[in-house]
């Protein structure tokens, strides 16, 4: 097996892909007889400055070999769009593995397209589960998995999972976590964000905040409760609030000014792993954000009923908090006062998950 497709479509999956693109050539390098030919395949589901192009700048990826360019739209249109569009890929390069990362709506549609086709599926993050079929990137879990060839799992959870589902050991090797080969790779590239020194943030305790799931922005009354009681709770912290597009058209609606909290748009990677480096807390309904605080040991509040990396929770600095607005009052009062837990590094959480998945790939 030498030809491999690498397929990413949103943010997420970016910081997962650039490690395997530098394991990749690192291979190659020194290996002249077993060399892995790959092309990298932007679907083009998110296309913003800061959520798209510019990670490829900032974690040294090349630019993708083909853009499919399908934007945004529904769930359905853009599942549709892609897969016709990686059919025509394919038909081009016949490749032996495409390697799907995560949860978004190109992992599934691009693994469905590659099993029609004949080509095999690896699974980057395969096994993982929320139990929460409502959160779209749980179908895209179910889906992809149910078709995969190759898991390469996280977490010996993860394993259970796919054990459960009658997968067999030979399918499941259980390698670490790429988003985490990404943070460790970059930590001394990090970018101070112009906000920072313009707001005394590294004199003053802060806590960084992201929000987008529709049980915590879509109904106008529950966000205002929820920035309401986190305005009130924070013992004279201020929180930086990158905006998703999707709760800034709510939060316009409300009207309201919440005093200890700084809106901006979108960040870069760079800067916003900077300021959850530095900070004292994060608020988040992501999943992959909980992944970056255990490691840097940075407390965190999930504002979910669920999660689908557990071990953030039992190993790490997660908390799940819920999607009661009422519920996040006492967390914060817990970490003002300085009693949060500690927490520990899951196993193979190293910065070397790349390396192992791009020594697999080129023995399979």
């Amino acid at each position: 097996m030498n030809k491999v497709d690498i397929i990413a479509g949103a943010r997420p999956n970016f910081m997962k892909i650039g490690p395997i693109v530098h394991a990749i050539h690192k291979h190659n390098e020194v290996n002249t007889t077993n060399k892995i030919a790959y092309r990298l395949i932007h679907t083009g589901q998110h296309y913003d400055k800061k959520m798209s192009d510019e990670f490829f700048e900032q974690l040294n990826i090349p630019q993708p070999h083909i853009n499919l360019g399908v934007g945004s739209g529904s769930a359905a249109w853009q599942t549709g769009n892609i897969m016709m569009k990686y059919e025509e890929a394919i038909k081009e390069w016949k490749p032996d593995l495409c390697l799907v990362v995560g949860d978004v709506t190109s992992t599934m549609a691009c693994s469905i397209t590659a099993k029609k086709e004949w080509v095999k599926v690896a699974h980057v993050e395969g096994g993982i589960r929320s139990g929460d079929e409502k959160m779209p990137e749980e179908i895209n879990r179910m889906v992809t998995d149910s078709i995969t060839d190759y898991f390469f799992t996280t977490s010996k959870v993860a394993n259970v999972n796919l054990k459960y589902l009658g997968h067999s050991d030979e399918k499941i090797f259980y390698v670490g976590n790429t988003m985490i080969d990404s943070l460790l790779g970059n930590l001394n590239r990090l970018q101070k964000p112009s906000l920072f020194d313009k707001n005394s943030l590294g004199t003053n305790p802060y806590l960084v905040m992201t929000l987008h799931r529709p049980s915590n922005v879509d109904a106008m009354q529950s966000l205002s409760t929820l920035l309401e009681n986190i305005n009130d709770n924070l013992g004279g912290r201020k929180v930086i609030f990158p905006m998703h597009p999707r709760t800034k058209k709510m939060y316009d609606q409300l009207g309201m000014d919440y005093g200890n909290l700084i809106i901006t748009g979108p960040m870069s990677y760079l800067e916003f792993i900077y300021l959850i480096k530095y900070s004292s807390g994060v608020i988040t309904d992501s999943g992959g954000i909980t992944e970056e605080t255990t490691v840097l040991g940075i407390p965190c509040m999930t504002l979910r009923d669920s999660t689908e990396r557990p071990e953030t929770v039992t190993e790490g600095t997660n908390e799940i908090v819920g999607t009661d607005p009422k519920n996040i009052t006492p967390y914060l009062q817990k970490l003002v006062s300085g009693e949060w837990k500690k927490g520990s590094i899951p196993e193979l959480w190293d910065g070397k998950t790349s390396d192992r998945i791009v020594k697999i790939i080129s023995e399979l």
